[in-house]
């Protein structure tokens, strides 16, 4: 699962609650693992922070409250600040390793009566996506699979930067849609309780 904590469009305070409320998660669910986060221009805040984990946090998505005076503006009337939690759709993962299916087939053209005579075509079939390649450019077989799996992992690496772009979209949309209000966890005071 992947998760993004972001600030929003809110002030240092938010940006200082990102971080307090990443550093919490952790202690809570060890096996987080951070994945990016984006530094605010006050030190040691972030605008926002994506990580992953094998646990199951759906019951956090929403608003994060914390009611604390500002560190930044003593005198500041505001007390509460709200963070917004989102689970990120995770993009496809492919595989190389497993999972394609080779195809042996006659092919015609140049190359004599070897190509003819011989299963020098090949298919491969990438069971996952469903993604077929073929190549029949060459005489030997060998050389034909060859081919067809550079051809393979070019689209498949396509796919993929495809699903990264796709996935850092996401997590910019998530990041300008904070609502205030009706929290699902809230923090108090700069030890960061939960209540």
């Amino acid at each position: 699962m992947i998760i993004q904590i972001s600030s929003g469009q809110g002030p240092a305070e938010c940006e200082l609650a990102v971080v307090k409320l990443y550093h919490s998660l952790k202690k809570e669910y060890k096996d987080i693992e951070l994945l990016s986060k984006h530094d605010a221009k006050t030190s040691g805040c972030c605008t926002s922070i994506l990580f992953q984990t094998n646990q199951d946090l759906s019951d956090l998505e929403g608003t994060v409250q914390w009611i604390c005076q500002s560190p930044f503006r003593p005198h500041h009337k505001r007390k509460n600040w709200f963070v917004d939690v989102s689970i990120i759709p995770e993009s496809e993962k492919v595989c190389m390793e497993r999972g394609i299916r080779f195809e042996r087939f006659h092919c015609s053209g140049n190359g004599g009566q070897n190509v003819n005579k011989i299963e020098t075509g090949v298919r491969l079939i990438h069971l996952s996506t469903g993604i077929t390649v073929t190549a029949t450019e060459e005489r030997s077989q060998y050389l034909n699979r060859k081919k067809a799996l550079q051809k393979l992992d070019a689209i498949l690496k396509t796919r993929e930067a495809q699903e990264k772009a796709r996935l850092s979209n996401n997590a910019w949309k998530e990041h300008t849609r904070i609502i205030r209000g009706n929290p699902v966890r809230i923090y108090h005071g700069m030890n960061f309780t939960r209540k």
